[in-house]
């Protein structure tokens, strides 16, 4: 990918449906687009691998050779710009009608993002502009926050590993400071107060079905 490309689909997530909708076409496991742009000087020739990699092409259509000169921001011409522009736009217009942002890619985070919408008719609010892997749920009733989605390195959690993961922060019961925190598989709450959240990691370690009743449990205690 790009960097053009990598900046417009990072924390994206392409929608079957979606991608249909605008004219891919399914080809195997992936979909491929082809249109027209620059006054129909070029042909942008645009693949999606679910979940979010994003492969691009543009032809001359006037010599049917590969055009990549607007891939080098060091090529500033009049006419490389405005390939540049064009090339930019069609990626995002693709970007805002055919993905939709998924900062946290694990299976438990999707987990934990869908129940809260099933459930609770809540959505991940991203609060913080100079943190945007940093999101929180709260209740729509009382307003308190119930769980927190962020990226950071194992090493904050006091292990040691600069290994980038995305984890959850749920509110605690007595019982729970009591039985759970290891520091291994249960942490002590990162960035809020010890005393009343904990952490895990969402890769796997703490099973699904008590991912769900720590969120059901922190849901509650948000009253």
């Amino acid at each position: 990918m790009d960097n053009i490309a990598a900046l417009i689909f990072k924390n994206q997530r392409a929608q079957i449906d979606k991608l249909l909708r605008f004219g891919f076409q399914k080809r195997g496991n992936q979909f491929v687009s082809q249109a027209p742009i620059d006054n129909q000087a070029f042909t942008l020739t645009v693949t999606v691998t679910l979940p979010n990699t994003v492969l691009t092409e543009l032809t001359d259509n006037e010599t049917q050779q590969p055009y990549t000169l607007h891939l080098n921001p060091n090529n500033t011409g009049e006419f490389v710009a405005q390939v540049r522009t064009a090339y930019t736009t069609a990626l995002q217009t693709i970007a805002d009608q055919c993905f939709e942002t998924d900062v946290f890619q694990t299976a438990q985070a999707h987990l934990l993002i869908e129940t809260c919408r099933q459930n609770y008719g809540d959505e991940l609010e991203f609060l913080w502009q100079k943190f945007p892997d940093n999101a929180i749920w709260r209740r729509s009733d009382t307003k308190k926050w119930y769980a927190l989605l962020m990226k950071i390195s194992k090493r904050k959690l006091g292990l040691d590993s600069d290994e980038l993961v995305t984890i959850t922060d749920f509110r605690l019961t007595d019982k729970q400071r009591e039985q759970l925190i290891d520091n291994q598989t249960y942490f002590p709450g990162y960035h809020m107060n010890k005393q009343h959240w904990f952490t895990v990691i969402l890769d796997g370690s703490v099973p699904d079905a008590d991912l769900l009743k720590f969120l059901q449990t922190s849901y509650e205690l948000a009253h």
